[in-house]
């Protein structure tokens, strides 16, 4: 982050859309966190409810007591999901809920099963475990954390039935992203409806990983919502589930799955409330007004709305830069914008490469993205960032609670910044930050 200046200023206040910087500066955030910010920076509402927890001195955490927030949350996870989604295990971050759903699938097939599938441009987290079901992280660090960690192509079901044949009987997870915000790529309806009928058939345990797709995002409450009577096994949450103020992630599992891995004598306390931050008061109380707010205030009707302006207009400056833009994707408040650029800007990028980064394959494009990341927030303060996975698009993933001016804002400042072409940015970037690498 320092290579664009941005590590080495500091931020005065941040609140809703905006970033305040002690220079003065007023920068619009079109990051929407990374997935965390749906409500924006420093919700009233949620302010509020962390502020009253405080003052009444409620109760953080005790294993022993009951804990109203827990139960309510849980209570509410259940009442918004669909089918029988309704056991909740509520752990800290997006990668431990990860692990902790597949932890439960490997407990629902008593130990006997000993493969799971993943896919091949999957992102679920870079700990020891959810690093090894990372198909993103093959080319950079192998995990070693779970064994028999098997990869199929996304989207592609002929591909899913041979990884399932090659293991007949051994499979215990399949976990999918249905909406890949780190490439931006989702699965059709047939694809997903295929796995539900295939897990069903072998007893598998599927897992919808939507941590960073959930709470409205891509114009469903959930990503997989939008298909009805389409049911997981297991959802995974986080990100904007915590409002923007609160580290907390869910998985949420069917009654029968849940109950046949946990409901005994025996392991009753192996994945529950023997963790030390469960169900920690303010996060949940936090979380239940996220919710509340994402669910009153229709976030998926916002994202759908933003969608109204940003397909178009995304689409509008693809068609007026076909050189600079290679491809546009995206689905509600959630878009990649694929930055190209003709042979000799390549040649450019390549001999500018400080020796190590040269040889990461993706670095030439991965520059020329970070070229206009770095003149949308320099020449127009608006914040945005590239995704470290597939062909690293420039995400336009804004907060929910953007107004329609400020997308026009994002989208005019992109035009203007891609009119300058790719050569000029990218030699621009090179002497101002790369010189620092050296």
């Amino acid at each position: 982050m320092t290579s664009f200046g941005f590590g080495r200023e500091l931020v005065e206040r941040a609140e809703g859309a905006y970033l305040h910087l002690r220079d003065g500066r007023r920068i619009l955030d079109f990051t929407g966190g990374v997935g965390v910010l749906n409500h924006g920076h420093n919700h009233p509402r949620i302010l509020d409810v962390r502020q009253r927890f405080a003052e009444r001195r409620r109760m953080e955490v005790h294993k022993t007591y009951f804990s109203p927030y827990v139960a309510a949350l849980g209570h509410n996870l259940a009442e918004l999901l669909p089918g029988d989604l309704n056991m909740s295990f509520l752990p800290n971050s997006g990668a431990e809920a990860v692990e902790g759903a597949v932890k439960l699938a490997y407990k629902y097939h008593g130990g006997r099963r000993h493969t799971v599938l993943h896919a091949d441009i999957s992102f679920h987290g870079k700990l020891l475990g959810s690093g090894t079901l990372t198909g993103a992280s093959r080319g950079h660090f192998a995990f070693p954390g779970i064994s028999g960690a098997v990869p199929f192509t996304y989207g592609d079901l002929d591909s899913v039935r041979a990884a399932v044949a090659a293991h007949k009987g051994d499979v215990y997870a399949i976990l999918i992203e249905p909406f890949s915000a780190s490439t931006v790529n989702w699965c059709s309806e047939e694809f997903l409806r295929g796995l539900r009928e295939l897990c069903t058939a072998e007893d598998i345990v599927l897992i919808f990983d939507e941590i960073y797709t959930g709470w409205g995002k891509t114009g469903s409450l959930f990503y997989f919502m939008r298909y009805p009577g389409l049911v997981p096994d297991v959802v995974t949450t986080s990100k904007s589930f915590g409002g923007g103020k609160s580290s907390i992630s869910a998985y949420v599992a069917r009654q029968p799955v849940f109950r046949k891995a946990y409901d005994n004598a025996t392991d009753a306390l192996l994945h529950s409330t023997s963790t030390t931050y469960y169900g920690f008061g303010e996060e949940c109380a936090t979380a239940i007004e996220a919710v509340n707010i994402a669910v009153e205030d229709d976030y998926p009707g916002r994202a759908r709305r933003i969608e109204e302006q940003l397909a178009p207009g995304l689409k509008r400056i693809a068609k007026e830069h076909p050189d600079e833009v290679a491809r546009v994707a995206g689905a509600g408040a959630l878009w990649g914008v694929s930055i190209g650029g003709g042979p000799r800007v390549l040649d450019l990028a390549a001999k500018i490469a400080p020796g190590g980064l040269a040889r990461d394959p993706r670095f030439r494009a991965k520059l020329v993205t970070a070229a206009v990341v770095n003149a949308l927030y320099q020449d127009h303060d608006i914040y945005s960032y590239y995704a470290l996975n597939g062909d690293n698009p420039l995400i336009v993933g804004p907060p929910l609670i953007v107004e329609p001016d400020e997308v026009d804002r994002f989208l005019d400042a992109l035009d203007a910044v891609l009119g300058q072409g790719i050569t000029k940015l990218l030699t621009r970037f090179a002497a101002q930050k790369l010189s620092s690498l050296w």
